[in-house]
């Protein structure tokens, strides 16, 4: 026998469940309908929740906008600095390893639901509000660079790349490996894996001429 319960005896849910429902439905409303076309009104009715709760846990639409941006950079560094673990520090095949590497990267981490998010919202908002994205730049890309940085510098103190500059490497080599991908992205296509390891491929081989050892 199926017992309902009554609505006077449904358990409300919590806060954290609300602020997650809120914040996923201000996410893809945001990137549907850019900042100036979304209000608290359409967001509160796709998370399931009062305009109120909203504005109790928010303020307003810019502090929710700010707040979708670290929820989303949060998730997108978990699972980033997951893949950066994998990190090729000592290779059997320098090349073969780099490029299985940029995969996994631009797989788990650029193509997923919440690097699509956190993309469009860039490309849509960050020129007309720089000032929401700045926590973004220092707790994302800094942070990212940064930690690739030292896998390179390690890479070239073994001897197997030749590089004055880890930091500036770490960024082209990002910028190499979503550069056939960066159109594609733009239109709202989905790369096939086919796709991904030409770029992946394309871009190692390129970052190696640059900096591979010349013995």
């Amino acid at each position: 026998m199926t017992h309902t319960m009554a609505p006077d005896t449904i358990p409300p849910r919590g806060h954290r469940a609300k602020r997650i429902s809120t914040i996923e439905a201000a996410a893809g409303v945001f990137c549907r309908e850019g900042f100036a076309g979304a209000n608290i009104d359409m967001i509160a009715a796709e998370a399931g929740v009062s305009r109120q709760t909203i504005y109790n846990h928010h303020g307003d639409k810019e502090s929710l906008l700010a707040a979708v941006v670290a929820e989303i950079t949060e998730r997108c560094n978990a699972r980033i600095f997951e893949v950066i673990a994998t990190f090729p520090d000592h290779p059997q095949d320098l090349e073969a390893d780099l490029i299985a590497f940029a995969m996994r990267f631009n797989t788990s981490c650029i193509c997923d639901r919440d690097g699509k998010f956190l993309r469009r919202l860039i490309q849509s908002e960050g020129e007309r509000h720089p000032h929401l994205f700045a926590a973004w730049r220092e707790d994302g890309p800094a942070r990212v660079w940064s930690a690739l940085a030292a896998r390179f510098a390690r890479l070239a103190h073994s001897g197997f790349l030749d590089i004055d500059d880890p930091d500036a490497a770490a960024r082209q080599f990002l910028a190499l490996i979503n550069a056939d991908l960066h159109v594609r992205f733009m239109l709202g296509d989905q790369p096939s894996e086919a796709d991904l390891r030409s770029s992946a491929t394309n871009a190692v081989r390129m970052f190696l001429r640059a900096y591979g050892r010349r013995d």
